[in-house]
């Protein structure tokens, strides 16, 4: 599978930090002028693959607050599709300025565990996160027609322990198999003791961080991926410093070692929302440098 005509392309895994703005125009919408500075920073820092900044609020929130059935944080009633497209507009804001943009969700486990369940209809978390992966297919539904080139599913549930992950895997093959554009799932954390299970994911894409967990690297060096990218994390997005460009470099030579060039997307570890925009602006523009770098080394 080839998301873009190079090899080794650069993404994000999403979010960015909020930059708001000010004046007659943020009073409609306070937070426009950071979705517009997140995208700017990314096509600046000449990301292939760009997210709309993910800026509206946290991975829970952004989409809990438009579900039908859930109220704050409680779940009261039976879970259906938000009534209009929740991250429709800011998906196409990207669009307009950048021709590859991933859509992402928050995936449907991680939603269901910042959740209470305070009503009958569900006995339990699994049989929330199916109904949750209904919902969120409509959503994935609407960013496939506007043109998005992958959709990312982040389930960073899936690393703790916490979640079933046979019905995680279930709850994230809902959503996949009602796209044509090829679905990724990103998992931050350690995957020692839950990678096996993760891999059985029917997804294209696997997102992982090694920056943060070189662990990863050797742990996923023994698996066979059958054909499937890996998204692979070289910053450490929980590190305010700005690695440089031959840091960076040597984590995706490294990763070339043991998956190929044309099975990688590089990106950071996790979302950058948590930085300031300099040290996340920087971080991203060294990232394409080093991507740059290693890609001229493979390229004939």
């Amino acid at each position: 599978m080839t998301l873009t005509s190079m090899r080794l392309p650069t993404t994000v895994v999403g979010s960015y930090p909020v930059v708001k703005g000010s004046g007659i125009r943020a009073l409609m919408d306070p937070l426009k002028h950071a979705v517009e500075v997140a995208v700017a920073d990314q096509v600046s820092a000449g990301i292939d693959i760009i997210s709309d900044g993910q800026v509206r609020a946290d991975m829970i929130r952004a989409f809990t607050s438009h579900l039908p059935g859930i109220r704050g944080s409680a779940v009261v009633g039976k879970v259906q599709p938000a009534r209009q497209p929740i991250t429709l507009a800011d998906t196409r804001y990207a669009l307009s300025r950048h021709a590859k943009v991933k859509g992402i969700l928050t995936g449907p486990s991680t939603l269901a565990h910042g959740l209470k369940i305070e009503t009958p209809f569900y006995r339990n978390k699994d049989e929330l996160v199916l109904d949750l992966a209904q919902a969120l297919a409509v959503e994935a539904g609407y960013l496939q027609d506007a043109g998005v080139m992958l959709l990312q599913i982040d389930e960073p549930i899936f690393s703790t322990g916490a979640a079933n992950l046979t019905v995680g895997r279930e709850a994230v093959s809902a959503i996949a198999g009602r796209l044509r554009v090829p679905t990724c799932i990103h998992v931050c954390g350690n995957l020692g003791h839950v990678v096996d299970d993760i891999l059985r994911t029917n997804v294209a894409i696997f997102d992982f961080e090694f920056a943060n967990n070189p662990a990863n690297l050797e742990v996923l060096s023994k698996k066979d991926l059958r054909g499937r990218m890996i998204g692979y994390g070289c910053v450490d997005s929980a590190d305010p410093g700005v690695e440089s460009v031959e840091t960076i470099r040597k984590r995706i030579e490294a990763g070339v070692d043991v998956f190929s060039p044309e099975a990688m997307l590089i990106d950071p570890d996790c979302g950058l929302r948590m930085r300031t925009r300099d040290e996340a602006f920087g971080k991203l523009k060294n990232m394409v440098v080093a991507a740059g770098l290693v890609r001229a080394e493979y390229t004939a």
